[in-house]
């Protein structure tokens, strides 16, 4: 496999947190900064996932966020990133995805444990930014090698968690 510049794990890294900081703090610029005009992000988390594409999708995406209940609060944490160079210059990457909620009284609670599935192409600018990311569960085909593991099983969506129907 061919070794990435440090320069661009850096900026493949600096990716990755700017979109955490941006959908986080509810800055829906920055956010839109993080991805190209032509993006797909896709939540593969419930029965029916939710999509949004190009820049006014995202700018959804954090109204989307903005008015589900306890969002704000709420951290992405990214670790153990594995990148995977594509011919053309871009990257493909995973990660192991942890939301944190940190409103109110401690302890804080584990909202979330998955992945992500990126696909970062570098801009004119120089910039990284993401062309695809997906976010699943930590379940189904990533935990194949595991005897009677490995089958995606669809969750219906939680009524309180209907914020955009």
């Amino acid at each position: 496999m061919t070794a990435i510049p440090i320069e661009d794990r850096l900026g493949l890294m600096d990716l990755i947190a700017d979109y955490s900081w941006a959908l986080d703090t509810g800055d829906a610029d920055g956010l839109v900064e993080c991805f190209t005009e032509d993006c797909l992000m896709s939540e593969e988390v419930f029965d029916e996932p939710d999509i949004w594409n190009g820049h006014e999708g995202i700018r959804g995406l954090m109204k989307h966020y903005a008015n589900a209940p306890g969002f704000p609060g709420r951290q992405h944490h990214v670790t153990q990133i594995k990148y995977f160079p594509q011919a053309d210059g871009s990257v493909k990457m995973k990660s192991f995805a942890f939301v944190t909620e940190c409103e109110g009284e401690p302890p804080m609670v584990l909202r979330f444990a998955g992945w992500y599935e990126d696909h970062a192409i570098k801009s004119a600018d120089g910039k990284w930014r993401f062309q695809r990311r997906i976010v699943r569960l930590w379940d189904g085909e990533v935990l194949k090698n595991f005897p009677g593991k490995g089958e995606w099983v669809p969750r219906k969506r939680p009524d309180s968690l209907i914020i955009r129907k």
